[in-house]
């Protein structure tokens, strides 16, 4: 009975140790491998909203998946590699999976609906640093791919020289391998009696990427078995197909133990057939008369004779028992032996008819992949364009609504320049368009819409108008750079003239002084700077006019005219510094806030065009 050794993680082996003990093998559960789960962030979780196609590579992806308990499109379509996951994915998820007929990489990407990927977004869950072909090939085909990597397998602990003492002393004869993980653990640091003794075991491996990573190893080919996937009944199938010939050999040599022990028996128990006739002979010869003896001779050799007689008998009896017992084994070994040619007429029968289906169905799948080929060019755009239709048949998707919504996000940008409006728009158009597939062209687009509009910066409005209204109540405080006119002094009437007649003289000379004051005087002033002379009435209208360009300021900015806003500023900042005293800290309070006024950037109409317009009318279309 061959020992055979199941190396899968903790428990996955024990259906597999089952079904072999069954069918008359000795199965002991040796993992080398341990499972670790990761707990990816919602960033690397999000593409399973919006994916069109979701690829499991096995159960574990399936199970540490669910572990995260995800928001996930149910309605994309879902790929296994195996039977076993997509059992895992519908007890998981409630979804039928694809499965390939080859249940490795290559099987997976020969599916045809995995062949016309170009712009559809597909999320590959599976472990670290595995399966890499699957990656590059659809990234090849034109797919937004996203590697989510949700576990990790490594070496159980332990040393791999301890864990092939511990075969060898079990006497294994074959090893169980589903992965290329298991292989490197089995493998580290091994020494070179651990390595003859192992090179002789034979391997069952679940695909010929195994096959490969095994032969690098230097195993020989022969002693590598292929099954045809990592299901336990196609480990078992390839563990019964690998023995056969190992089974009949055990037979063979069963029998021929069987020959050459009855030879034996038969020599033997010719000796002992002839036995009683030599001692027939020898006790003739002693049979001699004998004068002086002869009555005591004649009892003596009546009683040897009678014992040589009973000892002949029971020796012949006993060879013809033996020789019976010989007989009845002959015809068991014959039976056997037939027994033995009609198995394996049988199996290989079996094994005819396998070859004589396969190729049928190898023929079949030629006839209907040459079918297909001769027609995909001619119907692919009818089949496109029908599946785009049964897409938003079965999941409901309005295009009316989709078309409504990205025209009231251009409204609220251009017309209303509403941006956070816009922004809001889209947003929700997204959030639908995540509950369909084949919508992954239009979501990129409408995402680097939204980043578009979260760069623009709002103009601060009521801040800028709150400076302004500051600064305006400041004017009144503001000193003027120029000197006041000193009041006219209203002197006492010196000339006046004189009712008296005697006065006549002074009233003459009253007369010319007050003719003479009728014309122009100049007069030096030497306490006063020359500069200019301003009038309360000229400060008034100066201090008004002032008010009115920051007043002109705010309206522009509330009508988001930023021309007229900066022109206000700029008069307002001349007439400051054209008539107030520059050394004064109010007059300098005013200047500086109007500098930091006159630097703010009045972006009140940023140039943004919004990509996903044209995507919606070309799907909409």
């Amino acid at each position: 009975m061959s020992q055979i050794l199941i190396t899968r993680p903790h428990g996955k082996g024990a259906d597999l140790a089952e079904q072999l003990s069954q069918g008359g093998y000795q199965a002991t559960l040796f993992p080398v491998l341990k499972i670790d789960y990761f707990t990816p962030d919602n960033t690397q979780l999000s593409p399973l909203l919006n994916a069109d196609k979701i690829i499991f590579i096995s159960q574990d992806a399936v199970k540490a998946l669910l572990a995260l308990k995800p928001d996930i499109n149910i309605k994309a379509q879902f790929y296994a590699v195996g039977e076993q996951t997509a059992e895992a994915i519908w007890q998981a998820f409630g979804v039928r999976a694809a499965v390939p007929k080859q249940h490795d990489s290559e099987g997976l990407l020969a599916l045809k609906s995995l062949q016309q990927i170009d712009g559809q977004n597909i999320v590959l869950v599976k472990g670290k640093d595995g399966r890499t072909t699957i990656a590059k090939n659809l990234k090849q085909r034109g797919a937004f791919l996203n590697n989510l990597v949700v576990y990790q397998r490594g070496p159980v602990e332990g040393n791999a020289t301890d864990w092939i003492d511990h075969w060898q002393s079990l006497d294994v004869k074959g090893i169980v391998i589903t992965s290329n993980a298991a292989v490197d653990a089995i493998f580290r640091e091994l020494g070179a009696k651990q390595l003859e003794w192992i090179r002789r075991c034979q391997f069952y491996v679940a695909s010929a990427r195994i096959s490969e990573h095994l032969a690098a190893q230097q195993i020989d080919s022969a002693n590598i078995h292929i099954a045809a996937g990592a299901s336990d009944s196609a480990m078992f199938t390839c563990i019964s197909e690998g023995n056969i010939m190992s089974e009949d050999t055990k037979l063979t040599s069963q029998l021929a133990d069987t020959k050459a022990t009855q030879s034996s028996s038969t020599k033997a128990n010719a000796k002992v057939a002839d036995s009683p006739s030599a001692t027939k002979k020898d006790f003739a010869m002693n049979q001699k008369p004998n004068p002086t003896n002869k009555q005591k001779v004649s009892k003596t050799g009546s009683l040897a004779l009678l014992i040589s007689l009973i000892v002949a008998a029971g020796v012949g009896y006993q060879f013809y028992q033996k020789l019976n017992t010989q007989q009845q084994e002959n015809l068991l070994i014959n039976q056997l032996s037939a027994d033995n040619q009609l198995l394996s007429k049988e199996l290989q029968a079996v094994k005819v008819a396998q070859q004589t289906l396969q190729q049928a169905l190898f023929n079949s799948e030629q006839k209907v992949t040459a079918a297909l080929a001769a027609s995909e060019a001619e119907t692919q755009q009818q089949l496109e364009s029908a599946l785009q239709r049964a897409e938003q048949q079965t999941y409901s998707l309005n295009p009316q609504e989709v078309t409504s919504l990205q025209r009231m996000a251009e409204f609220k940008l251009w017309a209303e320049k509403d941006y956070q409006g816009a922004t809001a728009v889209l947003s929700r158009l997204d959030a639908l368009l995540a509950e369909h597939p084949g919508t992954g062209a239009i979501r990129q687009a409408i995402h680097q819409d939204l980043q578009a509009l979260s760069i623009v910066k709002s103009v601060p409005v009521e801040a800028i108008y709150l400076q302004l209204h500051g600064v305006l109540g400041q004017v009144d405080k503001l000193t003027f750079n120029a000197v006041a006119l000193p009041q006219e002094v209203e002197q006492e009437e010196q000339h006046a003239l004189s009712e008296n007649v005697s006065d006549w003289q002074q009233n003459l000379a009253n007369t010319w002084h007050q003719m003479m004051d009728g014309f122009i005087k100049i007069r030096q002033r030497e306490d006063v700077a020359i500069e200019a002379l301003l009038t309360e009435q000229e400060r008034h209208l100066i201090k008004q006019r002032l008010s009115l360009y920051l007043s002109q300021a705010q309206d522009a900015l509330l009508t988001k005219q930023a021309s007229v806003y900066f022109t206000a500023l700029n008069q307002a900042s001349e007439l400051v510094n054209d008539y107030f005293k520059q050394d004064d800290p109010q007059t300098q309070s005013v200047l500086k806030a109007l500098a930091a006024l006159n630097k703010e950037s009045l972006n009140f109409n940023p140039e943004i065009t919004l990509k996903s317009t044209e995507q919606v009318k070309e799907w909409a279309q």
